[in-house]
């Protein structure tokens, strides 16, 4: 059983890192051919190429001639095939198989990170349960649920479908899908999501929804949906390779045999000035042009925290119009701190700290985590108070200790009338924050603020992005009020509140149907559909797995000024593909025509079309250096 697992994961890895393997096999072979050459035999040195050759072509010549049969078009895997065979049959044999390398490699990277996306939708589907409890305690499969089938679901537990709240309250945590970090109130007669976490006390849940038409499954369909797309710019990559490799071979055809009849060439020389256009005119230094300035890119985001997972996002991203961003752990922390408290006159900070620490650390919710923070700063250190603390769910907590009643928790909780009384009385204005109130016996003496705080490098990212000319906006599952305190801090104009994520994903759709260019950075689950359907998703490094593997770009060091620094790094690696592409297709037209004149023999032809590659790939190599 052990010998065929082995044998099941070898197969499985060589299937994901054949073509990258095959193409550094060839490469060594050619390296092997190339240091040996002089001082081994003329067939020994062939053996090596003609294996280099095999080894590195065989997966680009099996798609090209298996495209060709389904499509009955001819493409460029088959042009430059022809063309290292081409140019092996007149003797030249390293620089056919120097092509059938880059070629391949280049391919086999393509290949591989294109195989990376593969296991998101399987990412996703691990933060749905697979199972759900009926009230007789039956555990059943979610598939097998069905609209008006009730459903118990314990605290801490995912809730496994959407439905209705028949029986008990709690808290939810719903960020997977709105972003929100604060969990929120649920009663009977609210509606709750799969995939979202109960956090109170159990609850029992009629389904209203068929379990594939599911707010989760809504969202693992859009990221789909997203990624099969084609972009215009890959559109028309196709069509150009069809066009070059029909423009190349029926030149090449007419040069075996009209030069003879027009011109007077002889048969070995009209054959002779076929194979050496054949071997100018191959695309190498076309994709030299590209692959070592885009992998240089790559190599130099890495070590600035920046993860490109392919080349055509390196590119994309000088062309943005617009970047949109998600609010809950991209632009703020993600998690709610006390930004201010007021307190009655009288009050001791150091006892309430011991009091609100004490309390606090009964409970797992984001804002008693943030109460107890806030308290540990001010509390008298060893002492610890004991209490015996009874839980409100959805709105705070109570204890009886220091011979005092307390509560701790929302208005509604001590007490709507007079925590706005309090309020008043400190002429707090309104703001958007989350406000928990301390209530001692009969009165209220102290209130607390909490808020998602700004990241501090989100203003000046914004600022960046701003004079890059791009268009900065927000999209978030918060409310208005949230929403636009937020965007104020960071100097954002332009944002959309309470949005689901296939709002954010309708929004995204209108601006490219705008023609506007736009990049979606988020971290969250929710985040998802939003970053599969923008031109680029960016996602934060501490993000959900998710969000990672759908965004094409990764922070990994969660910092947004690294934005700014990815945009730059394209922005300079498109200027230097273009200087390539200019210089490669000059030297192309060059040698075409000096061929055609006669005035050029084939080691010629070689050295220019092989010297053009090393100056392109030496050019690439300097986006190493600097952003």
């Amino acid at each position: 059983m052990t010998g065929k697992n082995s044998s099941s994961s070898l197969l499985s890895y060589f299937k994901i890192h054949g073509e990258i393997i095959a193409a550094a096999i060839s490469g060594i072979l050619i390296l092997t051919a190339w240091i040996l050459s002089g001082h081994i035999s003329h067939a020994l040195w062939i053996t090596l190429l003609v294996a280099a050759f095999l080894i590195g072509g065989f997966a680009k010549a099996k798609e090209g001639i298996t495209e060709t049969y389904k499509t009955k078009k001819l493409n460029v895997e088959l042009l430059m095939i022809i063309a290292a065979i081409g140019a092996a049959s007149i003797g030249y044999w390293a620089e056919g198989a120097i092509l059938i390398f880059i070629f391949s490699l280049s391919g086999a990277l393509e290949s591989y990170t294109e195989n990376k996306n593969k296991n998101e939708l399987k990412s996703l589907m691990k933060l749905q349960p697979e199972t759900a409890t009926l009230l007789n305690g039956e555990i059943v499969s979610i598939r097998d649920l069905k609209p008006g089938d009730c459903i118990a679901v314990k605290s801490g537990e995912r809730i496994p479908a959407d439905g209705i709240i028949v029986k008990g309250d709690t808290t939810v945590d719903e960020s997977a899908l709105s972003g929100e970090s604060i969990p929120l109130t649920k009663a009977i007669n609210d509606e709750v999501y799969a995939g979202t976490v109960n956090l109170g006390s159990s609850l029992q849940i009629e389904i209203n929804t068929l379990p594939t038409e599911t707010m989760f499954q809504k969202i693992i369909e859009l990221v789909q949906n997203a990624h099969e797309e084609r972009s215009p710019s890959q559109q028309f990559i196709e069509k150009f390779e069809g066009l070059y490799v029909n423009i190349v071979l029926i030149t090449v055809a007419v040069m075996m045999f009209l030069p003879h009849f027009l011109f007077g060439w002889s048969w070995t020389d009209t054959i002779y000035r076929a194979m050496i256009l054949l071997v100018v005119a191959s695309p190498c230094a076309l994709v030299a042009s590209i692959m070592p300035a885009t992998l240089s890119a790559i190599s130099n985001g890495a070590r600035q925290g920046i993860l490109f997972k392919g080349g055509v996002y390196v590119e994309a991203l000088a062309k943005l119009d617009a970047v949109a961003f998600d609010k809950t752990g991209t632009l703020t922390k993600g998690e709610p701190t006390v930004v201010d408290y007021f307190m009655k006159q009288g009050q001791d900070i150091k006892s309430l700290a011991n009091v609100i620490y004490t309390m606090e650390s009964e409970s797992i919710h984001p804002l008693a985590q943030a109460m107890k923070q806030w308290a540990s700063a001010y509390k008298e250190a060893p002492e610890k108070l004991s209490a015996s603390v009874e839980h409100h769910n959805g709105k705070g907590l109570s204890a009886e200790m220091d011979n005092a009643s307390w509560l701790i928790g929302n208005a509604e909780l001590v007490g709507k009338q007079e925590a706005d009384r309090f309020l008043q009385a400190f002429i707090i204005k309104e703001q958007a924050t989350t406000n928990i109130f301390v209530r001692k016996d009969t009165e209220i003496i102290a209130v607390f603020l909490l808020k998602d705080t700004l990241r501090q490098d989100a203003v000046e990212a914004i600022q960046e992005l701003d004079k890059l000319g791009l268009r900065t906006i927000m999209l978030t599952g918060d409310n208005q009020a949230t929403a636009a305190s937020i965007a104020q801090e960071a100097g954002i104009t332009e944002f959309h509140a309470n949005c689901l994520p296939e709002d954010k994903v309708n929004y995204l759709k209108q601006l490219r149907a705008h023609n506007q260019q736009t990049a979606m950075i988020g971290d969250g689950v929710n985040d998802a559909p939003a970053l599969a359907t923008a031109n680029i998703g960016v996602a934060m490094g501490a993000g959900s797995d998710i969000a990672l593997e759908t965004a094409n770009v990764v922070l990994m060091k969660n910092n947004l000024a690294k934005m700014v620094n990815a945009i730059r790094i394209s922005k300079k690696m498109n200027a230097i593909v273009k200087q390539n592409i200019i210089f490669s297709l000059a030297v192309i037209a060059i040698l075409i025509a000096s061929n055609f004149l006669q005035i050029i023999n084939m080691p010629l032809g070689v050295i220019g079309h092989e010297g053009s590659t090393i100056l392109v790939i030496l050019n690439g190599l300097r986006m190493l250096k600097g952003d």
